[in-house]
């Protein structure tokens, strides 16, 4: 019987580099393609919490003007931080939202709630008036409509970098929003 050499016998047992080159590529392409797609579905989560948060303000809204015969609070737009002791919306309407979370977008980069207590702003031009009367003020007519148009509360910042404003808002007829849609106090429609 004649013996192989060890030489010729051995077989075939990695990658070339060729081949690695290619994997590394491929992968490469996949990361580049996937890392975006997996940040603006992030981004559009947080955003879509920002617009629950915004909801549910609202509803502590509502049960506020239900409790205060239809009249807003008057409250500050924002403050610097939590020591301040001004009326805000996160000290105002807690009672009426229960969470204080609430009052924190998800995409509140800047940690703004945790300094100042909310990424919140409030619509100061709504201070101590009447619901019936908000749209009067704003525009020179009376049509209910008009409440879908008039910002209640908003983010402080553009948190939301994959929206065309970059923000939510909530309106003054109770539906939150990422559209802006106000009001030109000249317009008077």
């Amino acid at each position: 019987m004649q013996r192989i050499p060890a030489m010729r016998v051995a077989s075939r047992a990695g990658f070339t580099i060729l081949e690695i080159v290619v994997v590394v590529a491929i992968i490469t392409v996949i990361t580049a393609l996937a890392i975006p797609l997996w940040q603006r579905t992030q981004h559009n989560s947080k955003s879509a919490a920002c617009m629950n948060n915004l909801r549910q303000i609202g509803v502590g809204v509502t049960k506020y003007l239900t409790d205060h015969d239809q009249t807003f609070p008057t409250l500050v737009m924002a403050r610097e931080n939590k020591e301040q002791q001004v009326p805000t919306i996160d000290t105002e309407l807690l009672p009426y939202v229960g969470d204080a979370r609430v009052f924190a977008c998800p995409g509140d980069t800047k940690r703004l709630a945790e300094t100042t207590g909310t990424s919140y702003l409030w619509n100061y031009k709504l201070n101590g008036q009447r619901l019936s009367s908000v749209v009067v003020s704003f525009v020179k007519s009376d049509s209910i409509d008009q409440q879908s148009r008039i910002m209640v509360v908003g983010d402080k910042e553009g948190w939301h970098p994959y929206l065309k404003n970059k923000l939510n808002v909530l309106y003054a007829d109770g539906h939150a929003s990422q559209e802006l849609t106000f009001i030109d106090e000249g317009d008077g429609e």
